[in-house]
């Protein structure tokens, strides 16, 4: 359940619902199969499979699973069946069919062929970090974190939820730090980036397993090219590359904390506690810290007052967290 990439919005005091507001209003929409003439179906799934409820509160994060179900019916198969149909008929009827025709055949074609369509399914998970005003998306592509966000503010309508928008833009910071040959606070420098050129048709450089203080770098920045990806270390315990989106890609937990997560117990439950306490504690951290590092967020972005009391234990039950 160790996220493996994230985007990550602002949320402010509107959104920050407690567990039970919450639990209620994602077990109004559980995921159904997607059957018969659909195209897809979303709807909210407990976090982990063992669990029984669509929320997993601890500490003051509320974690949420949406899964997707998708129609698999390549438009060439479509084709090939309507040519069928056309042929039969102008082989048996000896006429032309025309255009209108075609597309009434295309959709008695596609109703005949939907219901019969293999399904592809995935899931998205996230979580709201209550205590730092954050809901973290298990994804680094933009529209399926949209499409977690939507589900959300469908729920918890109007469930206001913005991109993080910081004082310095993540491409700028991103050349400097290369520039100068190290990163900010508890980052460093891993072994890979990206560089563009500003221009129309602009040069692109991707380096891989290479050190990144080398004059190599510097000579591309040198000629105007702008970071645009880059590696990074936090605090030794987490790796990954920064985009000039402020989306993390390839997280990677490293040993010390996949480590201390075995060491909380044997049993699946404890297991998956463990994990998420470490895991969004880690990244709430990181992600505090790199924001402080691009000159924190916009005026109007400030951090939500904190409402209620100090966060509960961990815990399965959504009941424990006690805001609202």
């Amino acid at each position: 359940m160790w996220f493996r990439q994230l985007s990550f919005y602002r949320l402010n005091a509107e959104s920050l619902v407690g567990a039970d507001k919450l639990l209620q209003a994602l077990e109004k929409r559980p995921f159904q199969p997607c059957m018969g003439l659909d195209w897809f179906s979303e709807g909210w799934v407990p976090p982990a499979g063992h669990l029984d409820a669509p929320v997993y509160a601890a500490r003051g994060s509320l974690m949420v699973s949406m899964r997707r179900e998708d129609k698999v019916l390549p438009a060439s198969v479509i084709r090939d069946f309507v040519d069928m149909k056309v042929q039969e008929i102008e082989d048996k009827e000896l006429r032309k069919v025309g255009r209108k025709e075609k597309l009434a055949l295309k959709e008695q074609v596609t109703d005949d062929l939907l219901p019969r369509a293999f399904v592809r399914s995935g899931r998205t998970s996230a979580y709201l970090d209550i205590q730092r005003g954050w809901l973290m998306v298990d994804s680094g592509t933009a529209s399926k974190a949209e499409a977690l966000l939507s589900k959300l503010r469908e729920a918890l309508p109007p469930f206001p939820a913005a991109l993080p928008r910081t004082k310095i833009a993540p491409h700028t910071a991103m050349t400097d730090w290369l520039a100068a040959g190290e990163a900010p606070g508890g980052f460093e420098l891993d072994a890979d980036c990206e560089l563009k050129d500003g221009s129309e048709n602009g040069a692109v450089v991707r380096c891989s397993r290479i050190d990144l203080t080398s004059d190599e770098i510097r000579q591309h920045i040198a000629t105007g090219k702008q970071a645009t990806k880059l590696g990074l270390v936090w605090n030794e315990k987490v790796r990954f590359q920064l985009t000039d989106t402020l989306q993390l890609k390839r997280i990677q937990f490293l040993d010390v904390l996949q480590e201390e997560a075995s060491q909380a117990g044997d049993d699946r439950d404890s297991l998956f506690a463990a994990t998420f306490l470490l895991m969004s504690e880690e990244l709430g951290e990181l992600v505090t810290a790199l924001v402080d590092a691009l000159g924190g967020l916009e005026d109007s972005q400030a951090m939500p007052p904190q409402t209620g009391s100090a966060p509960a234990p961990a815990s399965g039950n959504a009941d424990d967290v006690p805001w609202d």
